[in-house]
């Protein structure tokens, strides 16, 4: 017979042992997701900076792998030390507020649309492509829900990110960014940008799966004995070459963004006003910048810009 103190005791010991509540899941996810974000919130900075050409330092001489002399640009440490230098450390982290909000949003909007589907969920006979069509339907509709509920944060943290260039305090919080971008251009305002961000966005989705998908059923052969270990990285491979096709909608997203906002940096000269985003995008294919800000490291001087360096 078991004692009262023992029933006790045991129940205490499973409330110990039971797997946390779906609540303290979520916060934990949304306090790493917010602390991933503040991380690599300089990266995307310096990022931003250098896709509306805002380059304050000096080229430096450097050499190529065969010995020419070469200018590179400076890389991400010495225009993080600049904008420590102007802005303090604190200025790394311009923008970020909207970014935090805007990871919380999608973490939840993704969270929701899964548990729907989860719910919805019948068991089918489907071939392999099939599946892979259907999960990546699925994530492109969740994707597609979520840059609606998030866009408007990532226009505010643009555009507060790119306040660095003029040295302007047009926009602020996330409250003044709201009333502010409403009270000048009305509901649009906050989906500048959106159409090649979510274009960008569902063409990276399709390209990396189904890439994955194929080079998984017909390019590694089973006889392998590492052929789980291959099929398991082929995905982030294909992410990684298919964003750098996928990048100049992100860089035309983020132009749009501060475009004609009000911005030195949006507006003549260093920009002429877009009427449209393919306006934008036939702009930078002209000038040869559809690329810009794809790297933070080795960045060469345009060769129409490199003048002559003497051995």
């Amino acid at each position: 017979m078991d004692l009262p103190e023992n029933r006790s005791g045991q129940a205490a010991d499973a409330g110990q042992n039971a797997p946390p509540a779906a609540v303290d899941v979520d916060a934990a996810v949304l306090l790493l997701g917010a602390g991933v974000t503040a991380a690599t919130h300089p990266l995307l900075y310096v990022k931003l900076l250098i896709q509306v050409g805002h380059e304050p330092l000096p080229p430096t001489v450097g050499r190529t792998m065969f010995g020419r002399k070469v200018f590179y640009l400076p890389g991400f440490f010495s225009y993080a030390q600049h904008i420590v230098k102007v802005d303090g450390t604190l200025g790394l982290f311009r923008g970020l507020s909207p970014r935090i909000l805007s990871s919380a949003i999608s973490t939840v909007v993704r969270s929701k649309v899964k548990q729907v589907e989860l719910l919805s969920q019948k068991d089918e006979l489907q071939t392999s492509l099939q599946k892979v069509v259907k999960e990546t339907s699925h994530e492109m509709i969740i994707q597609c829900l979520s840059r609606i509920a998030t866009h408007p944060f990532h226009v505010m943290s643009v555009r507060c990110m790119a306040q660095f260039v003029g040295r302007e305090v047009k926009y602020g919080g996330i409250f003044s960014c709201i009333v502010r971008i409403f009270k000048e251009e009305g509901v649009t305002g906050f989906y500048v940008g959106f159409i090649p961000h979510v274009l960008g966005e569902v063409l990276f989705l399709w390209c990396c799966n189904l890439l994955a998908h194929f080079i998984n059923t017909y390019a590694v052969d089973e006889s392998f004995s590492q052929a789980s270990a291959v099929r398991s990285y082929t995905k982030f491979v294909m992410g990684i070459a298919v964003s750098v096709l996928t990048y100049p909608f992100m860089l035309v997203a983020d132009l749009m963004a501060i475009n004609d906002c009000g911005l030195a940096v949006g507006l003549p000269p260093s920009f002429p006003v877009f009427k449209s985003w393919l306006h934008c995008w036939n702009h930078l294919s002209h000038k040869g910048h559809l690329f810009r800000g794809s790297s933070f490291f080795f960045r060469r001087v345009p060769v129409t810009s490199v003048p002559s360096i003497e051995d």
